[in-house]
């Protein structure tokens, strides 16, 4: 049996005020045809299927043509809800679109059904988790004794009464401990969201979604596929690709990966505004990308931005690395504040404000407000 792996859609979203529907239609496309080519018998779409809980109308649109294309391939397609969605919108009428072929896992309510899909070595228990939170599962599981997100993966699939003996894949959106977070995936305090990745040992492949570079944790069958385009210029070097898992008998597991290319790729360059308006430059390199352009001239130049745009019409972002801003260290207070958690950097504000360092009582109870607002969000 073969399975495509995808996630992190965020159809709608809009990258640094840039939308990016074009792209993502054009992404999607090039996924139908990685379908054809490979022939897959499913495809596995592990959340953030929007960026929005309340998706534009070009969202919803851009959801309606992939979807209804898969099921004219007759592809079996499985679909979860991440954070960014919302899981009561993302599965209406999901019993009548069933029939078709393309299945979105209800709200969670305690009961997860495996869907069972068949080859040549017998069946696969396929199961649908969609992103959730210790309040969700503790709602439905009081007497559980619920105070983390480990402990809800682990309620929720002990109440899955999994067949260890048989074949066994899960397509959950969490944020597994030990993985690698990016500048564009939502940060918890103190990694409050974490869950133990020794929850899901009974399965033989976990299709994550949730994080957008493309990694496994711990081992091959445990992985995010992360997402079909780049969103932010801290995935610039990521190479973005789907995940085709070919599944033979009980513990055997292929893992690869087909590379994606978009229409527009994003990425930095850098030099003095003279020497990135000049035509032998611009006329060798792909003025179509979006851009991250870093100006090295000592002075400001007027009206930069758009007097670049007139030759890179998708620059997203202008910033200056010279000696004013190396003495500023302007370029690097992003990337500081994003090696940090938001606890520490609590902490040194504290710190700041107070000349002195939180004692042990005051790092506690800040910890529990902060999972007390994280979980109501």
């Amino acid at each position: 049996m073969k399975l495509m792996h995808i996630s992190d859609l965020h159809l709608g979203k809009r990258v640094n005020e840039f939308s990016m529907i074009e792209d993502q239609k054009y992404i999607l496309a090039t996924i139908l045809d990685v379908i054809r080519a490979e022939q897959v018998d499913g495809v596995l779409i592990a959340g953030d299927v929007y960026d929005k809980t309340t998706p534009s109308e070009e969202a919803v649109q851009l959801l309606d043509w992939f979807l209804t294309k898969l099921a004219k391939l007759e592809v079996d397609t499985y679909v979860i809800s991440g954070n960014h969605d919302s899981s009561v919108k993302l599965s209406f009428a999901s019993d009548l679109i069933d029939r078709s072929g393309i299945h979105i896992a209800p709200v969670y309510n305690g009961v997860v059904k495996p869907y069972e899909l068949m080859d040549s070595h017998g069946k696969v228990n396929l199961y649908l988790l969609p992103f959730i939170k210790p309040a969700n599962v503790r709602s439905i599981f009081p007497e559980e004794g619920i105070s983390n997100y480990t402990d809800a993966c682990i309620v929720a699939i002990n109440h899955m009464n999994i067949n260890p003996e048989e074949r066994n894949i899960l397509v959950a959106h969490q944020y597994v401990m030990g993985a690698i977070k990016g500048e564009s995936e939502e940060v918890s305090i103190g990694g409050l969201d974490q869950v133990d990745a020794s929850v899901f040992e009974l399965f033989d492949y976990v299709a994550l979604g949730h994080l957008h570079g493309p990694q496994n944790v711990g081992k091959p069958t445990i992985r995010y596929c992360g997402t079909p385009l780049k969103y932010s210029f801290s995935e610039e070097k990521q190479v973005k690709s789907v995940t085709i898992i070919q599944l033979g008998k009980k513990g055997d597991v292929d893992v690869r990966e087909v590379e994606l290319t978009p229409v527009r790729d994003l990425r930095t360059i850098r030099g003095t505004f003279e020497e990135l308006t000049a035509k032998e430059y611009y006329e060798t390199t792909n003025c179509n990308d979006y851009l991250h352009i870093v100006l090295t001239d000592e002075e400001d130049i007027l009206d930069a931005v758009n007097r670049l745009r007139v030759i890179y019409p998708h620059l997203m972002k202008l910033s200056y690395d010279n000696c004013r801003t190396r003495q500023n260290n302007e370029l690097d207070v992003t990337e500081e504040i994003h090696r940090k958690s938001p606890m520490e950097l609590f902490e040194e504000f504290y710190e700041l404000q107070n000349n002195q360092t939180m004692n042990d009582e005051q790092q506690k109870l800040l910890t529990g407000l902060v999972e007390e607002i994280w979980e109501g969000k």
